[in-house]
């Protein structure tokens, strides 16, 4: 299963600000590369996923990327379209519409409302469509001239995927995402 949120794109047990990064998860952002790690949850039902990337720019710039709707698609492998069903006049919040298709596997929608702490925390859940599970946060952190930007999701297919199967393609398709947000928030402050 690819991961279906990047920008919008997945609370877990443990929340984001709390997240502790393992030696490894620093040594990859101090080379300047994404970190991602993806487990069974303790239950065995769905996968969680602990990413970061540091990004040369304000949290502000980052934020604009992660809630543009429209280019999602152009940063989430296999993500073929995204659109706000409805939204919070005051821009609290809103609930989106995705859907992902890979080869030889049918469509899958997955319908998610995102709550939004600007331009500092975003958490979504699971409101409907065809996953199973669906939930977790962003969590946008300055330091000096860049911003680390964390991400924990909890997510398990409508069908069944062998674990190390679905771990293999989002230990790819996560830091692909993370590169993806990079490029575009940089490509807003230059």
């Amino acid at each position: 299963m690819r991961l279906l949120l990047v920008i919008a794109a997945l609370a877990v047990a443990t929340p984001a600000a709390a997240m502790e990064l393992p030696p490894r998860a620093q040594a990859a952002l101090d080379r300047g590369r994404p970190y991602a790690e993806v487990t069974t949850d303790a239950d065995g039902s769905s996968g969680v996923i602990h990413a970061a990337i540091d990004i040369a720019a304000p949290p502000e710039a980052i934020w604009s990327v992660m809630t543009d709707c429209d280019l999602a698609p152009r940063m989430v492998a296999n993500l073929k379209s995204c659109r706000i069903v409805e939204r919070d006049p005051q821009g609290r919040w809103d609930v989106r519409e995705q859907i992902s298709k890979m080869t030889f596997l049918p469509s899958i929608r997955s319908v998610f409302r995102e709550d939004f702490e600007p331009p500092r925390r975003m958490t979504f859940h699971r409101v409907g469509g065809d996953l199973k599970v669906l939930e977790g946060e962003w969590l946008l952190t300055p330091h000096g001239d860049r911003t680390q930007v964390t991400y924990e999701a909890r997510v398990a297919a409508p069908f069944s995927v062998p674990g190390w199967v679905a771990r293999l393609a989002l230990r790819h398709d996560v830091p692909m995402a993370l590169m993806a947000l990079r490029r575009e928030a940089m490509a807003r402050v230059q």
